[in-house]
């Protein structure tokens, strides 16, 4: 059945492969980004079921403007994916607190701004799907990566809660956590390298952003693979309330979880018997 689907950051990378694949499929997308020029001559310009927007998702006025303009073109909004997003590298002294902020506006906030601006839809319809493209590392906090993986925990934390704000009004959520997968994350315009140098850091800031320049172009996921699952997603009568997208992201959710059960199991001695003794207070 034909959906109307509302993309954030479709000018290009997988959100551009989302968008692509919904309008290959018959759905009805409103295709956003910061440059709309862009977005129309990645899709191949102007037809039916297509609405190019611009849309800065760290703009809640972007936001209201672009719920709307679906609305008045469409007459609904069925899915959100918010995909939008960037990189911060770095270790984290050699982030600069501007560059921190910057990394949760865009990934945070920025996706926290458009469902705001979705969900009185949905709630009226009472309907909707809201899908929120997290990260592995909303999972697993790795080396470098400090101020994006504290986005995408934020990100992971606020959409679980979520859940239980909207499912009164039959909106589902889901987290996509992707792992590697051979998008545009990597290039210049995406990703940002740490703005302050330490020497302690030095050596190792130069590695690591050498190591990620070279995985540009080699990451093992296929993007229009993940956009095609992730519209299977959105037609399914109960979605996943989330969907771990990749075999390494898989793998590395399972190691998650076990080390997670290790450490409660761990903790249980020193930290399972601190409550109140009622009896003797």
């Amino acid at each position: 059945m034909s959906k109307v689907i509302l993309v954030t950051g479709a000018g290009r990378g997988l959100g551009a492969d989302i968008a692509s694949e919904a309008l290959a499929a018959g759905h009805q997308v409103v295709a956003t980004g910061r440059r709309p020029e862009e977005v129309d001559k990645t899709l191949g310009g102007p037809r039916d079921n297509l609405l190019v927007i611009q849309l800065d998702v760290t703009s809640s006025g972007d936001a209201e403007a672009a719920a709307q303009a679906a609305v008045d073109r469409f007459g609904r909004i069925d899915v959100l994916i918010n995909n939008a997003g960037n990189l911060f590298t770095g270790y984290f002294e050699e982030i600069s607190p501007a560059q921190m902020r910057q990394q949760f506006e865009t990934n945070l906030f920025g996706p926290m701004n458009v469902t705001r601006a979705v969900l009185p839809i949905m709630r009226r319809q009472r309907a909707g799907h809201v899908i929120t493209i997290t990260s592995t590392a909303g999972l697993v906090g790795a080396e470098f990566t400090s101020a994006y993986a504290a986005s995408k925990f934020a990100e992971e934390g606020w959409m679980e809660s979520l859940r239980y704000d909207v499912e009164p009004y039959n909106i589902h959520t889901t987290v996509v956590e992707p792992g590697f997968f051979r998008t545009e994350l990597l290039v210049d315009g995406s990703t940002s390298w740490p703005e302050l140098s330490i020497d302690d850091y030095a050596p190792r800031t130069a590695a690591r952003i050498e190591a990620m320049k070279a995985m540009n172009g080699r990451q093992p996921g296929d993007p229009a693979k993940l956009a095609r699952a992730l519209l299977a997603l959105a037609c399914q009568d109960t979605p996943l309330q989330r969907f771990v997208a990749g075999a390494d992201a898989i793998e590395a959710a399972e190691t998650k979880a076990r080390e997670l059960l290790a450490q409660a199991e761990a903790s249980r001695e020193l930290g399972g018997s601190l409550a109140y003794d009622d009896a003797h207070v």
